[in-house]
C-alpha cells in the first residue's frame, strides 16, 4: 500500500482536477440526505485499489462509512458488491468519478496481471511491469499490478541502472557504457543490461553485471541465451509479450518476463455505484 501523506495529496490532487471551484449540478440540487449507496461489479475481474476509493470519500466526507468492503486480490463476478457507503449523498456524489477511475482502472491491471500470472503457473519465470505508465499515476498502477500476482521492475529512472540501446549508443558500446556506470554509480545499485543478439549477451555477461535484458529475441535465440549464462546472470525477456506466447517464453528458463502492456493495453473493470436508500429529511 502507498505512503498515507503521499496517497493523500494524490488523491486531493485528482478531486481538485474533477471537482474545480464547485460541483455545480450537485450543490444546484440544493438538497442533500443522508444515503446508502453500492459499488458493484458488472463484469467479472480481480479487484484493486478499494483502500483509495474509501480515502476520495473520507478527504470529501470524514462521517462517510463504509460498512462493506472487500479485500483487493478478491476475484468479483458480475452483480457483486465491492463497497457499501452511508452518508451525505452530496458527499458521495462528489467522490463518485474519482472513486469510480482508480478502482476501475486498477482492477483492470490486476485482471490483465492476473491472467498473465495464470499462463506460467508452476514455473520458475516471473511477470514484471514496466515504466510505461500514466503519468502522475505510476504508484497506483504498479501497486495493482502487485494486486494481480505480478512483481514491480524498477519504480522510475533513479533507482536502478537500465543501460538500453540508447545509452550504448551514445557510450560507443556496452563494455564503455558498464565501465562508465561502475565509475560513477554507487555499488549498491543494481545494473541491467539490454542486449538483442547473442554477442553483446556475450559480452554483458563478462561485465558482471546484475541482469541483463533479452530485447525481442526469439524462442530458440531466448533457449540459447539460457543456455550461455547457466545461471551466472538473471534474465528478463522482454518484447512482444502476449498472453499467446507468454507461456512458451517462459519455458525457455527466463527468470523474468517484463510486459508493458499489463499496464498500459489493460482494459478498465466494468464497475458502477449506485444509491439504494435515501433518508427522506434532509441533512442540516
Amino acid at each position: 500500500m502507498l505512503e498515507k501523506l503521499y496517497l493523500r495529496r494524490k488523491l486531493e490532487q485528482f478531486l481538485m482536477e474533477d471537482i474545480g471551484h464547485s460541483d455545480i449540478t450537485t450543490e444546484g440540487l440544493g438538497v442533500d440526505k443522508n444515503v446508502s449507496a453500492s459499488i458493484i461489479a458488472k463484469e467479472e475481474g480481480i479487484i484493486a485499489g478499494t483502500e483509495f476509493a474509501k480515502e476520495v470519500f473520507k478527504i470529501l466526507d470524514e462521517k462517510i462509512k463504509f460498512p462493506f468492503c472487500i479485500k483487493d486480490g478478491t476475484y468479483v463476478n458480475r452483480g457483486d458488491e465491492i463497497l457499501n457507503l452511508e452518508g451525505s449523498a452530496c458527499s458521495i456524489l462528489k467522490g463518485e468519478r474519482v472513486a469510480l477511475n482508480i478502482l476501475q482502472r486498477l482492477s483492470g491491471i490486476a485482471t490483465t496481471t492476473s491472467r498473465f500470472v495464470e499462463k506460467i503457473k508452476g514455473l520458475k519465470t516471473k511477470i514484471l511491469d514496466t515504466r510505461k505508465t500514466t503519468p502522475g499515476f505510476r504508484a497506483f498502477e504498479k501497486y495493482a499490478v502487485t494486486v494481480g500476482g505480478g512483481l514491480n521492475h524498477r519504480f522510475a529512472l533513479y533507482d536502478m541502472v537500465m543501460i538500453k540501446d540508447n545509452h550504448i549508443a551514445v557510450s560507443g558500446g556496452i563494455k564503455e557504457a558498464v565501465e562508465r556506470i561502475k565509475r560513477n554509480v554507487s555499488p549498491m545499485v543494481k545494473i541491467e543490461v539490454e542486449v538483442s543478439d547473442l554477442d553483446q549477451l556475450i559480452e554483458a555477461v563478462s561485465l558482471n553485471v546484475d541482469i541483463i535484458m533479452l530485447d525481442n529475441m526469439s524462442l530458440d535465440m531466448l533457449k540459447e541465451a539460457v543456455h550461455i549464462v547457466n545461471g551466472r546472470v538473471l534474465l528478463e525477456a522482454s518484447g512482444n509479450i502476449t498472453l499467446d506466447n507468454v507461456k512458451e517464453v517462459a519455458l525457455t528458463g527466463v527468470d523474468f518476463i517484463s510486459s508493458g502492456s499489463i499496464i498500459h493495453s489493460s482494459k478498465w473493470l466494468d464497475l458502477s455505484l449506485k444509491i439504494q436508500n435515501i433518508e427522506q429529511e434532509e441533512i442540516r
